[in-house]
């Protein structure tokens, strides 16, 4: 990713977070860097590899504005930078640069997360506490787990031990016997790397074990939300993973209604599914192999009358680009679970998962958010009405869709405000419009509400809708 997509990206977030700062032409040497201290500790408490100090950004607004800081500067009779780099401990390898967006100029300071110990300013230890800075010292919870995190590093379901040490293995001998493939008692805890390095059973062997004490929980609504009538709950969970993803993947058959489709039919009649059962599949199993099990939640199914929701915990990791992810780079969040499954044939290696999603039902059917990825599958019911209205002509498009798609294609970052202001409409208006054309799979959202952007499908491009962008 090039710094402008990376400020572009800082700039559509909500807010400020406790990894990056805007300013505008703020410039004060001392607290500079302590603010440096600050954003290395906070990157690697919040598991990033660089923080961002980013100059030329309204702070509340985080409109790009353009600065006139001068990161060349002296103080105290010497480069600036020389001056911070000499306060700073240990040493890091921080880098201006400065970059111009919409003809405004932006300087973004780039400074890696801290390493092996906490870095230090002017011999004083700081960390960021949502927008505030704050000295280490004063908040001995957060340093201890700063701490934690810098010896052992990131933590893992492999280095982090398990809430329960009196476990036992009995299911997970038998679930590799039925594969085929023979545990030795001696050996299986270190050839599984159940332990941590101080000899704790860790998470990944609770998760593995006869009771994991961990839920899986399938939700089934009435409506089209979770504010309808909740229709019942299936328990798969305080098992060994292993059979509970197996009994989650067997729920998902009944799940899976076989339907009559009568339409056109000769002599045989056409049995359509309420879903694809391979795209099913490959949403539970990534959402199981990448949940960020260390947080302590588990996988959320959630069935609706029009849809199912699989939610994984956690971001995409570090080191995953968004692109990347679509293309099936995978980047595991956990390394041994991912050598299991690929050991028992559960997943393959070559990362076609997520692919296979996307062939299905496009790149709109994943939501990634902040803490959490979300696999949306509609249902393909068939009934007397979706008959009918596969056998016409979609509608054309209103003035205002087409405008929307026409501005998506100039523009595919623009948000529904400037929407809003360009096509002189309300907020609700544009909403219900960009809903229509996402149902219609005219346009796509690919990644987050604050940091994607809009795809224009083949289909609104070239399909006879009397669309300007045709």
């Amino acid at each position: 990713m090039s710094l402008v997509d990376t400020v572009i990206e800082l700039c559509e977030k909500e807010s400020e977070q406790e990894w990056f700062e805007f300013k505008e032409n703020w410039f004060e040497p001392v607290t500079l860097g302590e603010y440096v201290s600050a954003l290395s500790n906070a990157a690697a408490y919040c598991l990033k590899d660089t923080a961002y100090l980013v100059w030329g950004i309204e702070d509340k607004t985080h409109a790009i504005v353009g600065t006139t800081f001068d990161y060349y500067c002296n103080y105290k009779n010497q480069p600036f930078q020389n001056y911070l780099a000499r306060n700073l401990s240990p040493s890091i390898d921080f880098e201006f640069d400065e970059v111009v967006i919409n003809g405004k100029r932006v300087v973004v300071l780039s400074i890696p997360a801290a390493h092996n110990v906490p870095t230090s300013f002017a011999n004083n230890r700081f960390i960021r506490i949502g927008s505030s800075k704050v000295n280490l010292r004063d908040y001995p919870d957060r340093e201890r787990k700063l701490f934690r995190i810098l010896d052992r590093g990131i933590s893992t379901i492999e280095n982090t031990p398990a809430d329960y040490q009196n476990l036992t293995f009995r299911k997970l001998f038998g679930y590799y016997g039925s594969k085929g493939i023979v545990l030795k008692e001696k050996t299986f805890e270190e050839n599984l790397e159940l332990r941590t390095r101080d000899g704790q059973y860790n998470i990944m062997a609770q998760l593995l074990s006869d009771n994991s004490h961990i839920p899986f929980r399938v939700s089934i609504f009435k409506g089209t939300s979770k504010g309808s009538d909740l229709f019942s709950v299936r328990e798969f969970g305080n098992d060994c993973l292993l059979y509970t993803l197996d009994e989650v993947l067997r729920y998902g058959d009944v799940l899976n209604i076989i339907q009559a489709d009568e339409k056109d039919r000769v002599v045989e009649r056409k049995d359509v599914p309420l879903f694809d059962d391979n795209a099913f599949r490959e949403a539970v199993i990534n959402a199981v192999l990448h949940n960020l099990w260390v947080e302590g939640n588990e996988p959320m199914i959630s069935v609706f009358s029009d849809r199912i929701e699989i939610l994984s915990r956690g971001p995409l990791p570090p080191k995953q680009t968004l692109e990347g992810f679509f293309r099936g780079q995978s980047v595991p969040v956990n390394r041994k679970l991912s050598e299991i499954f690929l050991q028992l044939h559960i997943s393959e290696k070559s990362g076609r998962g997520v692919p296979k999603i996307v062939e299905v039902y496009g790149r709109n059917a994943f939501s990634i958010e902040e803490n959490a990825i979300v696999v949306i599958i509609p249902f393909n019911r068939i009934d007397s009405k979706d008959s009918n209205r596969r056998t016409k002509k979609p509608m054309p498009l209103s003035d205002n869709r087409k405008k929307i798609i026409s501005e998506m294609v100039k523009n595919p970052s623009i948000t529904k405000a400037e929407l809003q202001r360009i096509l002189e409409i309300s907020d609700t208006a544009v909403d219900n419009n960009i809903s229509y054309l996402k149902k219609s799979e005219f346009i796509y959202r690919i990644g987050s509400n604050k940091a994607g952007y809009w795809h224009v499908s083949d289909k609104a491009l070239w399909e006879d809708y009397g669309n300007s962008g045709k």
